[in-house]
């Protein structure tokens, strides 16, 4: 016997912030997955109808900070009919520690999800130490 699941869709989440927006329009907490190896940690940012080009990721003073913008798909013939897509911007901060060489950030946007390489610094990287006999 196989059980079934109802598969839940998660909607976008507005970004709460204390913060006032200078801007006009929605903003979003792009979802994230974050994983950690020996030589790095890799963060996934989920941001579905944002270009590559409307991505900017800035660090300054230990804080990474991703923001985009999508930007809307009618043309300016076209009338909505039925808009469930939000438009709108996405901007996420981290604050990264001392065992991230920050000179070395790598980034990839592919099929909607943003992937950022976030290298170790060597001192931070784990190391083993051989014993010598004598």
């Amino acid at each position: 016997m196989t059980e079934t699941k109802d598969i839940k869709v998660k909607e976008k989440q507005e970004l709460k912030s204390p913060a006032e927006q200078t801007k006009p329009g929605l903003v979003f907490t792009p979802d994230v997955d974050i994983f950690e190896s020996d030589s790095g940690i890799t963060l996934l940012a989920d941001m579905p109808g944002v270009a590559s080009d409307s991505i900017a990721i800035d660090l300054k003073e230990g804080v990474l900070t991703i923001s985009g913008e999508v930007k809307p798909w009618e043309e300016s013939d076209e009338k909505d009919v039925i808009v469930e897509f939000e438009i709108g911007k996405y901007y996420r901060q981290f604050t990264l520690s001392e065992i991230i060489d920050q000179e070395k950030i790598e980034a990839k946007l592919e099929n909607g999800v943003l992937r950022l390489t976030l290298p170790k610094a060597e001192k931070a990287k784990p190391r083993k130490i051989t014993v010598n006999a004598g």
